[in-house]
């Protein structure tokens, strides 16, 4: 804007300026007078300005400065205290500074002031910089009617200076309008760019980061850093760097300019099945640590997951920082591309030995060796057997059936087991407590052998047969071919059966009887009682004769 211009707005930005200093100045000069008198007293000093009367000014205004008795001092009449002047040495001090300002403007050079606006009259505002007051018109202004600009900094170009009545006019429309053809020009160019630009990162935020192009910020949203996707700015780049951008969006009317980095390289997605294949074992970078698992850099702008049940075959993995460290580089395997959804998932628990291989290495199916419980569940309890947990299942507790794990043990407890399965395929282990100890049944054939006749109460009763109590706290099963001639719908729970012991396990605690065999036994003596007595009457016989 230039001065011919301001004429043509046909507005008297002098009068206008005059105005806003009335109430201060009162419409007074500068004036030059002598101190006659300093009353700390009564706080003020008595100057001889040469009127009829001595001016007062208060001593407030003078602090700092090294005045005495019948020095000469500059100063403004602001008012009357009745027929005695007020002067003001700081407006004195201003308008001086605004006279020496105003001499020595060139009108070849620009202006560009920063300051703030005091205060607000009529015709605009009063824009404060560094102690000088520059007038700036409210059609100059930029600034809304319903909105309190008092206090608010601003940026002005001056645009005109009358040497002879003092008065600066300043311009922010102009600043304003200037900024808006430039953002425009780089707008177009960026839009118009066939390749991505150059920018440097100004500013970094939680949300993303500004972006300086051709002397406009740009923001670049956390979503459009990589094609990793949303990530921290922070993480990835530092206020100075230089970054290659391209143009998503400009909002005129807000001056928004939206910019994307990722949109400037290349989308490492489209050709992944190029880059990488499940199986695959890479190098990586630890970028992130998390409690569930950690977020691993390929380079690439591609990033992947290790779960946290991918760290170690260690089933009781707390946290992973208890395995990785930030930028640690370690060797993992790809276990899923996900091609759709743009989701990597890797393992690094894949490329360490298995802890069951190791155990199996080390020990055999009917070893006996020591460990700590972990956890103690319904059907059983877990025990730490070093790299590897064995299930010691409740039938495995004790011979005695109604008796389970944890009713015995809890977690952290030592207990001493026998291993009676290593399944290498699904990297289970087997384990027995009541392996160790003697079995009811092997304390039961100690004192019996098969066809020993026993007495046992009816236990339970089930489809196949019938298990009866018998002594030393055993049971022994009678099929139901062994059964007759009973029948297992007739019996009653406590019921006492006779039976003749047919198989004895001690190691599977297994113990069978059968009555149907009893009745047989039973027949063949009494069948062989009755032959033994005929043959002595038939010898009797045969000797008389």
């Amino acid at each position: 804007m230039k001065f011919e211009d301001i004429e043509i707005e046909d507005v008297d930005f002098e009068a206008m300026l005059e105005e806003s200093f009335k109430k201060e100045e009162s419409g007074s000069d500068l004036v030059e007078g002598i101190i006659v008198r300093i009353s700390e007293e009564d706080n003020q000093a008595i100057i001889d300005i040469g009127r009829k009367n001595e001016a007062i000014i208060s001593l407030e205004q003078l602090k700092g400065e090294d005045f005495k008795e019948g020095d000469k001092i500059e100063v403004v009449i602001t008012g009357y205290k009745g027929e005695r002047p007020i002067v003001s040495y700081d407006l004195a001090q201003k308008r001086a500074a605004m006279n020496e300002f105003v001499a020595e403007y060139d009108e070849e050079q620009e202006y560009i002031i920063e300051g703030t606006i005091t205060k607000k009259n009529k015709g605009g505002y009063i824009v404060d910089c560094d102690g000088l007051e520059f007038f700036m018109p409210r059609t100059l202004s930029y600034v809304s009617s319903k909105t309190n600009p008092i206090g608010k900094k601003v940026k002005a170009v001056i645009v005109k200076v009358d040497k002879d009545s003092g008065s600066v006019v300043v311009s922010r429309k102009e600043l304003i309008e200037r900024e808006k053809g430039k953002v425009q020009e780089v707008v177009d160019a960026i839009a118009n760019a066939t390749e991505p630009v150059t920018g440097i990162v100004k500013k970094i935020t939680s949300y993303g980061m500004f972006v300086d192009v051709g002397g406009v910020d740009g923001l670049v949203h956390y979503s459009q850093i990589s094609h990793k996707g949303p990530v921290n700015p922070s993480k990835y780049y530092n206020e100075g760097d230089e970054v290659k951008v391209v143009m998503l969006d400009y909002d005129k009317k807000k001056r928004h300019l939206s910019l994307s980095i990722k949109d400037a390289n290349p989308d490492p997605w489209e050709k992944i099945d190029e880059i990488i294949e499940v199986g695959d074992t890479i190098k990586v970078t630890v970028s992130n640590i998390e409690p569930y698992g950690a977020f691993v850099d390929l380079g690439e702008d591609l990033e992947a997951f290790l779960h946290v049940s991918e760290i170690s075959w260690d089933k009781n993995v707390k946290h992973p920082k208890d395995y990785l460290t930030v930028g640690e580089d370690i060797d993992v395997e790809i276990i899923e591309i996900d091609k759709e959804n743009r989701r990597l998932r890797v393992s690094l628990k894949k490329l360490l030995p298995k802890p069951i291989e190791k155990f199996s290495a080390n020990n055999r199916v009917g070893d006996v060796v020591t460990g700590e419980v972990s956890s103690v569940t319904d059907f059983g309890a877990f025990v730490k057997l070093g790299e590897i947990e064995g299930l010691l299942h409740n039938q495995e507790c004790s011979w005695d059936k109604s008796v389970k794990c944890k009713d015995i043990l809890k977690s952290g407890d030592s207990v001493e087991v026998k291993i009676i399965d290593i399944n290498r395929d699904n990297g289970k282990v087997s384990l027995s407590k009541k392996a160790l100890e003697k079995s009811p049944a092997e304390e039961f054939a100690a004192k019996h052998k098969l066809g020993d006749i026993v007495t046992g109460t009816v236990k339970d009763v089930k489809d196949f047969g019938v298990f009866i109590a018998l002594e030393d706290g055993v049971d022994a099963l009678i099929r139901l071919e062994d059964l007759a001639p009973l029948k297992a719908e007739e019996l009653e729970k406590g019921q006492e059966i006779q039976a003749v012991l047919v198989f004895i396990d001690p190691k599977k605690d297994r113990i069978r009887a059968s009555v149907r065999r009893l009745e047989r036994q039973k027949e063949k003596e009494a069948l062989a009682q009755y032959s033994d007595d005929t043959s002595i009457k038939l010898g009797d016989i045969i000797n008389k004769k």
